[in-house]
């Protein structure tokens, strides 16, 4: 590798080297960053940090369905089980769920907590209805 060192008050101040040389290192940092973000997100998936949502979740929510109930029925939950979880009433969930109502802030965070997943999930999805 062809390097010219451009100096200042006699230390190295600059390395001046081919563009073609610079195109590999940029290449290679790229792909290091690609490695070590894969390395991240393996990590968490093993310890739990992160899931990975099967598609026909994705899609149901990108069609516009009810994100309480998909993630509930993702989760594998009743009805029941995630009004217990909330502390609200079945019939309640069930107008949520249907779009018959508007939960509040707080009924919305119990229910994203029994369905683990972020109040951003539940809020975001449904004002995109």
């Amino acid at each position: 590798m062809n390097v010219q060192i451009i100096e200042k008050n006699g230390r190295p101040e600059w390395a001046v080297i081919p563009y073609e040389e610079y195109e590999r290192l940029v290449a290679e940092a790229e792909m290091l960053q690609g490695i070590q973000a894969f390395d991240e997100a393996k990590s968490a998936l093993a310890n739990g940090d992160e899931e990975l949502i099967p598609s026909e979740v994705t899609y149901a929510l990108l069609d516009g369905k009810n994100p309480l109930r998909v993630w509930r029925e993702y989760r594998g939950l009743t009805q029941q089980q995630v009004a217990d979880a909330a502390q609200i009433s079945k019939p309640y969930l069930s107008q949520l769920e249907s779009g018959q109502r508007n939960g509040t802030t707080e009924v919305l965070a119990a229910i994203a907590k029994a369905l683990n997943v972020s109040l951003d999930d539940v809020v975001m999805s449904e004002q995109e209805r």
